[in-house]
Protein backbone atom coordinates (compact mmCIF):
# COMPACT_ATOMS: atom_id res chain seq x y z
CA UNK A 1 0.00 0.00 0.00
CA UNK A 2 1.14 3.46 -0.75
CA UNK A 3 0.04 7.20 0.21
CA UNK A 4 -2.70 8.32 -2.89
CA UNK A 5 -3.84 11.82 -3.79
CA UNK A 6 -7.01 10.97 -1.84
CA UNK A 7 -6.31 9.82 1.22
CA UNK A 8 -3.64 13.70 1.23
CA UNK A 9 -6.97 15.39 0.00
CA UNK A 10 -8.99 14.23 3.51
CA UNK A 11 -5.94 14.65 5.49
CA UNK A 12 -5.87 18.84 4.06
CA UNK A 13 -9.85 19.38 4.26
CA UNK A 14 -9.93 18.15 7.86
CA UNK A 15 -6.99 20.05 8.79
CA UNK A 16 -8.35 23.13 7.42
CA UNK A 17 -11.75 22.37 8.71
CA UNK A 18 -11.56 20.72 11.77
CA UNK A 19 -14.47 18.96 11.54
CA UNK A 20 -14.51 15.66 9.68
CA UNK A 21 -18.62 16.55 8.84
CA UNK A 22 -17.40 19.69 6.74
CA UNK A 23 -14.40 17.86 5.37
CA UNK A 24 -17.00 15.48 3.77
CA UNK A 25 -19.12 17.99 2.42
CA UNK A 26 -16.10 20.07 0.87
CA UNK A 27 -14.95 16.67 -0.04
CA UNK A 28 -18.24 15.58 -1.96
CA UNK A 29 -17.85 12.45 -0.02
CA UNK A 30 -20.05 10.56 3.30
CA UNK A 31 -18.41 11.19 6.70
CA UNK A 32 -17.37 7.27 7.19
CA UNK A 33 -15.31 7.50 4.02
CA UNK A 34 -13.14 10.52 4.91
CA UNK A 35 -12.58 9.01 8.59
CA UNK A 36 -11.23 5.79 6.47
CA UNK A 37 -9.32 7.49 4.16
CA UNK A 38 -7.57 9.68 7.11
CA UNK A 39 -7.03 6.04 9.16
CA UNK A 40 -5.46 4.54 6.42
CA UNK A 41 -3.37 7.19 5.68
CA UNK A 42 -2.21 7.04 9.73
CA UNK A 43 -1.52 3.19 9.30
CA UNK A 44 0.54 4.25 6.44
CA UNK A 45 2.56 6.56 8.38
CA UNK A 46 3.10 4.99 11.60
CA UNK A 47 1.21 7.50 13.69
CA UNK A 48 -1.77 9.57 14.13
CA UNK A 49 -2.66 12.77 12.58
CA UNK A 50 -5.75 14.45 14.41
CA UNK A 51 -6.52 14.04 18.69
CA UNK A 52 -9.99 14.12 18.74
CA UNK A 53 -12.37 14.73 20.97
CA UNK A 54 -16.30 15.22 21.14
CA UNK A 55 -16.00 19.05 20.80
CA UNK A 56 -12.26 18.96 18.75
CA UNK A 57 -10.25 17.83 16.12
CA UNK A 58 -6.66 18.93 16.08
CA UNK A 59 -3.61 18.47 14.34
CA UNK A 60 -1.16 16.39 15.98
CA UNK A 61 2.29 17.59 16.56
CA UNK A 62 3.96 14.83 13.92
CA UNK A 63 1.03 15.71 11.27
CA UNK A 64 1.76 19.47 11.78
CA UNK A 65 5.43 18.84 10.29
CA UNK A 66 3.66 16.69 7.46
CA UNK A 67 1.33 18.90 6.67
CA UNK A 68 3.38 21.35 4.34
CA UNK A 69 4.77 18.45 2.76
CA UNK A 70 1.18 17.56 1.98
CA UNK A 71 -0.15 20.60 1.30
CA UNK A 72 2.78 21.36 -1.93
CA UNK A 73 1.78 17.66 -3.22
CA UNK A 74 -1.62 18.35 -3.76
CA UNK A 75 -0.69 21.21 -5.23
CA UNK A 76 1.93 20.13 -7.60
CA UNK A 77 -0.50 16.91 -8.47
CA UNK A 78 -3.03 19.68 -8.99
CA UNK A 79 -1.01 22.03 -11.08
CA UNK A 80 0.13 18.58 -13.37
CA UNK A 81 -3.59 17.61 -13.57
CA UNK A 82 -4.17 21.36 -14.52
CA UNK A 83 -1.46 21.53 -17.04
CA UNK A 84 -2.58 17.81 -18.69
CA UNK A 85 -6.28 19.44 -19.35
CA UNK A 86 -4.72 22.30 -20.89
CA UNK A 87 -2.74 20.07 -22.95
CA UNK A 88 -5.99 17.74 -23.48
CA UNK A 89 -8.06 20.84 -24.36
CA UNK A 90 -5.37 22.26 -26.89
CA UNK A 91 -4.36 25.21 -24.12
CA UNK A 92 -0.88 24.74 -23.85
CA UNK A 93 2.02 22.51 -25.86
CA UNK A 94 4.56 22.37 -28.65
CA UNK A 95 4.43 21.00 -31.81
CA UNK A 96 7.85 21.16 -34.25
CA UNK A 97 7.20 20.37 -37.99
CA UNK A 98 9.24 19.86 -40.61
CA UNK A 99 8.35 20.34 -44.32
CA UNK A 100 10.87 20.63 -47.37
CA UNK A 101 11.00 25.35 -48.39
CA UNK A 102 8.88 25.01 -51.39
CA UNK A 103 5.85 23.11 -49.40
CA UNK A 104 6.15 24.89 -45.92
CA UNK A 105 5.90 28.35 -48.11
CA UNK A 106 3.21 26.92 -50.02
CA UNK A 107 1.40 25.26 -47.16
CA UNK A 108 2.23 25.99 -43.68
CA UNK A 109 1.70 29.72 -43.18
CA UNK A 110 -2.15 29.39 -43.48
CA UNK A 111 -2.63 26.34 -41.80
CA UNK A 112 -0.49 27.39 -38.65
CA UNK A 113 -2.86 30.66 -38.39
CA UNK A 114 -5.56 28.50 -38.73
CA UNK A 115 -4.16 26.10 -36.03
CA UNK A 116 -3.39 29.58 -33.72
CA UNK A 117 -7.14 30.59 -33.65
CA UNK A 118 -8.48 27.11 -32.80
CA UNK A 119 -5.17 26.47 -30.04
CA UNK A 120 -4.39 29.64 -28.97
CA UNK A 121 -1.91 27.97 -26.25
CA UNK A 122 0.17 25.51 -28.43
CA UNK A 123 3.23 26.93 -30.33
CA UNK A 124 4.52 25.93 -33.54
CA UNK A 125 8.20 25.83 -34.68
CA UNK A 126 8.70 25.23 -37.96
CA UNK A 127 12.01 23.95 -39.58
CA UNK A 128 12.55 23.87 -43.63
CA UNK A 129 14.73 21.56 -44.55
CA UNK A 130 15.36 19.07 -47.38
CA UNK A 131 13.23 15.89 -47.20
CA UNK A 132 15.79 13.62 -46.43
CA UNK A 133 17.34 15.90 -43.50
CA UNK A 134 13.73 16.73 -42.49
CA UNK A 135 13.09 12.62 -42.30
CA UNK A 136 16.06 11.63 -40.30
CA UNK A 137 14.90 14.53 -37.69
CA UNK A 138 11.84 12.42 -37.42
CA UNK A 139 13.56 9.55 -37.08
CA UNK A 140 16.08 10.89 -34.11
CA UNK A 141 12.99 12.09 -32.27
CA UNK A 142 13.82 16.05 -33.12
CA UNK A 143 10.51 16.78 -34.37
CA UNK A 144 6.89 15.60 -33.99
CA UNK A 145 5.67 15.69 -37.94
CA UNK A 146 7.04 15.55 -41.32
CA UNK A 147 5.27 16.92 -44.42
CA UNK A 148 6.18 16.09 -47.48
CA UNK A 149 6.70 13.26 -49.86
CA UNK A 150 8.93 9.94 -48.63
CA UNK A 151 10.29 6.41 -49.65
CA UNK A 152 7.71 3.85 -47.82
CA UNK A 153 10.17 1.12 -47.26
CA UNK A 154 11.16 2.55 -43.97
CA UNK A 155 9.67 0.19 -40.45
CA UNK A 156 8.58 2.79 -37.59
CA UNK A 157 7.30 5.65 -39.68
CA UNK A 158 3.47 6.34 -40.12
CA UNK A 159 2.26 8.34 -42.27
CA UNK A 160 -1.13 9.59 -43.33
CA UNK A 161 -1.94 10.79 -46.81
CA UNK A 162 -2.97 14.67 -47.75
CA UNK A 163 -3.04 15.13 -51.07
CA UNK A 164 -1.82 14.59 -54.56
CA UNK A 165 -0.61 17.12 -56.91
CA UNK A 166 -0.21 16.84 -60.85
CA UNK A 167 3.43 17.65 -62.39
CA UNK A 168 3.19 21.07 -64.43
CA UNK A 169 4.94 22.62 -67.41
CA UNK A 170 6.35 26.17 -66.44
CA UNK A 171 6.98 28.56 -69.22
CA UNK A 172 6.91 31.90 -70.37
CA UNK A 173 3.69 33.11 -71.68
CA UNK A 174 5.43 33.81 -74.88
CA UNK A 175 6.58 30.45 -75.25
CA UNK A 176 5.06 28.26 -77.91
CA UNK A 177 4.20 25.41 -75.17
CA UNK A 178 1.98 27.66 -73.49
CA UNK A 179 -0.41 27.83 -76.43
CA UNK A 180 -1.30 23.99 -75.63
CA UNK A 181 -3.83 23.82 -72.73
CA UNK A 182 -3.05 20.18 -71.87
CA UNK A 183 0.47 19.48 -73.15
CA UNK A 184 1.88 15.60 -72.68
CA UNK A 185 5.32 14.99 -71.41
CA UNK A 186 6.71 13.56 -75.41
CA UNK A 187 5.86 17.63 -76.36
CA UNK A 188 8.99 18.18 -73.96
CA UNK A 189 11.05 16.58 -76.46
CA UNK A 190 14.21 19.13 -77.35
CA UNK A 191 12.91 22.22 -75.71
CA UNK A 192 15.40 23.42 -72.88
CA UNK A 193 14.81 22.37 -69.33
CA UNK A 194 15.76 24.05 -65.81
CA UNK A 195 15.63 21.82 -63.39
CA UNK A 196 16.79 21.03 -59.53
CA UNK A 197 19.95 18.92 -59.20
CA UNK A 198 19.49 14.84 -58.83
CA UNK A 199 18.82 13.67 -55.47
CA UNK A 200 15.61 16.02 -54.91
CA UNK A 201 12.24 14.46 -54.69
CA UNK A 202 10.93 16.91 -57.45
CA UNK A 203 13.53 15.78 -60.01
CA UNK A 204 13.48 12.01 -59.87
CA UNK A 205 9.36 12.39 -60.33
CA UNK A 206 10.46 14.66 -63.43
CA UNK A 207 13.18 12.16 -65.00
CA UNK A 208 10.38 9.68 -64.38
CA UNK A 209 7.66 11.81 -66.26
CA UNK A 210 10.32 12.51 -69.11
CA UNK A 211 11.36 8.08 -69.29
CA UNK A 212 7.66 7.02 -69.45
CA UNK A 213 7.72 9.86 -72.76
CA UNK A 214 10.76 8.15 -74.16
CA UNK A 215 12.96 11.40 -73.41
CA UNK A 216 15.90 11.41 -71.25
CA UNK A 217 15.98 14.45 -68.99
CA UNK A 218 18.99 16.13 -69.73
CA UNK A 219 18.50 19.93 -68.25
CA UNK A 220 20.02 22.56 -70.14
CA UNK A 221 20.51 23.71 -66.49
CA UNK A 222 21.34 22.30 -63.01
CA UNK A 223 20.55 24.48 -59.68
CA UNK A 224 19.97 24.29 -56.48
CA UNK A 225 17.25 26.72 -55.69
CA UNK A 226 13.80 27.27 -57.08
CA UNK A 227 14.10 30.69 -57.34
CA UNK A 228 16.71 30.83 -59.01
CA UNK A 229 15.31 28.14 -61.70
CA UNK A 230 12.13 30.50 -61.80
CA UNK A 231 14.07 33.37 -62.79
CA UNK A 232 15.96 31.60 -65.58
CA UNK A 233 12.76 30.71 -66.92
CA UNK A 234 11.02 33.76 -66.65
CA UNK A 235 14.66 35.27 -68.43
CA UNK A 236 14.00 32.81 -71.28
CA UNK A 237 16.71 30.17 -70.55
CA UNK A 238 13.88 27.02 -70.87
CA UNK A 239 11.06 25.55 -69.38
CA UNK A 240 10.78 23.85 -66.23
CA UNK A 241 8.13 21.45 -64.54
CA UNK A 242 7.29 21.38 -60.39
CA UNK A 243 4.34 20.01 -58.75
CA UNK A 244 1.50 22.27 -59.14
CA UNK A 245 1.34 23.73 -55.92
CA UNK A 246 4.51 25.54 -57.14
CA UNK A 247 2.20 27.77 -58.57
CA UNK A 248 0.99 29.44 -55.76
CA UNK A 249 4.45 30.01 -54.10
CA UNK A 250 6.50 30.65 -57.06
CA UNK A 251 5.15 31.94 -60.54
CA UNK A 252 4.65 35.19 -61.76
CA UNK A 253 2.51 37.27 -64.30
CA UNK A 254 5.04 36.58 -67.47
CA UNK A 255 4.58 32.85 -66.39
CA UNK A 256 2.26 30.28 -67.24
CA UNK A 257 1.38 26.91 -65.73
CA UNK A 258 0.19 23.69 -67.67
CA UNK A 259 -0.57 20.46 -66.64
CA UNK A 260 1.01 17.51 -67.78
CA UNK A 261 -0.32 14.69 -69.27
CA UNK A 262 -0.03 10.71 -70.80
CA UNK A 263 1.27 9.95 -68.10
CA UNK A 264 0.24 12.23 -65.37
CA UNK A 265 3.00 12.52 -62.67
CA UNK A 266 1.78 12.88 -59.35
CA UNK A 267 3.77 14.11 -56.04
CA UNK A 268 1.86 12.45 -53.04
CA UNK A 269 1.76 14.45 -50.18
CA UNK A 270 2.05 13.37 -46.73
CA UNK A 271 2.95 13.91 -43.05
CA UNK A 272 4.52 11.39 -41.20
CA UNK A 273 5.41 10.87 -37.55
CA UNK A 274 6.86 7.81 -35.44
CA UNK A 275 4.42 5.21 -35.08
CA UNK A 276 6.27 4.80 -31.84
CA UNK A 277 4.88 7.93 -30.42
CA UNK A 278 1.48 9.23 -29.68
CA UNK A 279 0.13 12.35 -31.33
CA UNK A 280 -0.93 14.89 -28.84
CA UNK A 281 -4.23 16.63 -29.42
CA UNK A 282 -2.88 19.32 -30.86
CA UNK A 283 -0.81 17.43 -32.98
CA UNK A 284 -4.27 15.65 -34.21
CA UNK A 285 -6.06 18.49 -34.88
CA UNK A 286 -2.60 19.82 -36.48
CA UNK A 287 -2.86 17.09 -38.97
CA UNK A 288 -6.41 18.00 -39.98
CA UNK A 289 -5.64 21.39 -40.56
CA UNK A 290 -2.77 19.87 -43.12
CA UNK A 291 -5.27 17.73 -44.81
CA UNK A 292 -7.95 21.06 -44.92
CA UNK A 293 -4.87 23.64 -45.92
CA UNK A 294 -3.82 20.97 -48.30
CA UNK A 295 -6.89 20.49 -50.21
CA UNK A 296 -6.72 24.01 -50.23
CA UNK A 297 -3.95 24.71 -51.81
CA UNK A 298 -5.05 22.22 -54.52
CA UNK A 299 -8.01 24.04 -55.18
CA UNK A 300 -6.29 27.28 -55.72
CA UNK A 301 -3.58 25.59 -57.66
CA UNK A 302 -6.56 24.47 -60.09
CA UNK A 303 -8.14 27.88 -59.90
CA UNK A 304 -4.45 29.70 -61.32
CA UNK A 305 -4.59 27.34 -64.33
CA UNK A 306 -8.44 28.18 -65.10
CA UNK A 307 -7.09 31.36 -65.35
CA UNK A 308 -4.23 30.61 -67.88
Amino acid sequence: MSVTFRQLSALLAVAETRNFTRAAERLRMAQPMVSGLVRELETELGFRLFDRSTRRVELTEAATEFLHDASRLIADMEGAVGRARDVATRRRGRITVGAPPLLAAGLLPQVIAEFARSSPGVSVTVIDRSVSVIYQLLRDGEIDLAVGTFRHNEDGIARIPLVSYLFALLCRSDHPLAGNARPRWSDLAGVPLVALRRGNGIREQLERGYAAAGLDAEPAFELDQLTTIMAMVEAGFGITVLPLYAINVLATSSLVARPLADPPVTRQIEVAHRDDRSLSPGAQDFVRLLRTGALKLQSQSDGLLGEA
